[in-house]
């Protein structure tokens, strides 16, 4: 059955591009402004004209706030009562985390064990209960219908939730007004790129491009240790089960079934890196643009240098996805980039 025109978006709808600018709108105030860094050094390495939208400025860190607080902020008084419940690795479960603390809201964030340090205490740093579970995305799964089951908590999933796609896609949005279009009529970018994980943010950059301009092409850039979004969409078929095997621990999920369906509706094509790769351009960020983002932040970034030719003299915007790397594993990570 179609959704009427202005009711509110339930986790289970079909995200359109008027939701996303209805998030933009509910999201003002709240979710942080972040800009849009620029690097001449990295236009010439890269042969095309980059714009970086610094999602790992935004709050707790990374662009997963923009979707956690649109999900919380349309909860009624009874859903809210109940608590929020959710899966994360990190980001996710720290954005929802201060998204409840900011709306009064009881949090509890299933968290896999193995996570990076920084942000299993970023989780606790905002007063969400924490319940262990293993890396497994089958066990992610058993053990959140679990705590869900206990507390009748809302399910904010971090990716398979039309709430959570329509505020991620606020940050693509955002960097094409911030650019603005070109004097001839083309539009703010040529490509925008965004990393691939269980889909969320990539379905909300595909969504809010083509709403502004059909023409604009949406990319995404994911771990050859965790192929399952690239391999699901070219086989027609979501892989389910699959271990994933990278360093780029915010990119780890397997894509969900709503994002594969929005990604096939906008024949996003996903462009595959190594973890080495990754995390060269990781280290070229930092240098380049002085800023620092944690490894799947830099996936799109390694997928532009490894494809140069596809996106030659094109204007070309990257969401930085994430800034929460945890310091304790830097010098293994660099090493992978020798």
């Amino acid at each position: 059955m179609e959704r009427h025109p202005r009711a509110p978006l339930r986790a289970d709808d079909t995200p359109r591009f008027e939701d996303i600018r209805d998030a933009a709108a509910r999201l003002c105030g709240l979710a942080h402004l972040t800009p849009v860094l620029r690097s001449r050094s990295l236009d010439a390495l890269a042969g095309c004209e980059l714009h970086f939208k610094a999602e790992h400025l935004q709050r707790a860190g990374a662009f997963k706030f923009r979707g956690a607080a649109n999900a919380v902020s349309g909860l009624d008084a009874a859903r809210a009562a109940r608590g929020v419940v959710t899966q994360s690795s990190g980001n996710h479960g720290a954005a929802l985390a201060l998204a409840c603390r900011l709306h009064g809201i009881a949090c509890t964030v299933v968290v896999p064990r193995g996570a990076p340090r920084i942000k299993r205490e970023a989780i606790a740093r905002e007063g969400a209960r924490i319940v262990d579970c293993e890396v497994a995305q089958a066990d992610r799964d058993a053990v959140t219908a679990r705590v869900l089951a206990e507390t009748g908590g809302e399910l904010v999933h971090p990716y398979n939730d039309a709430r959570v796609i329509a505020g991620q896609g606020t940050a693509a949005l955002e960097l094409l007004g911030q650019i603005g279009r070109r004097g001839d009529g083309r539009p703010p970018l040529d490509v925008v790129l965004a990393p691939l994980s269980g889909g969320g943010l990539m379905s909300g950059t595909a969504i809010a491009a083509h709403g502004l301009d059909p023409r604009i092409r949406a990319l995404a850039a994911e771990p050859e240790g965790a192929r399952d979004g690239h391999d699901s969409l070219a086989g027609g078929a979501r892989i389910r089960g699959r271990p994933a095997d990278t360093v780029c621990d915010g990119l780890r999920a397997e894509l969900g079934p709503l994002p594969f369906d929005l990604l096939r509706e906008h024949a996003v094509e996903v462009l595959l890196v190594s973890d080495a790769e990754a995390v060269a351009a990781m280290r070229l960020i930092w240098e380049r643009l002085k800023t620092v983002v944690e490894p799947s932040a830099a996936v799109p970034l390694a997928a532009v240098l490894k494809h140069r030719a596809r996106f030659a003299g094109q204007r070309v915007g990257i969401v930085l996805s994430g800034g929460n790397i945890d310091l304790d594993a830097l010098p293994g990570l660099l090493a992978l980039a020798r």
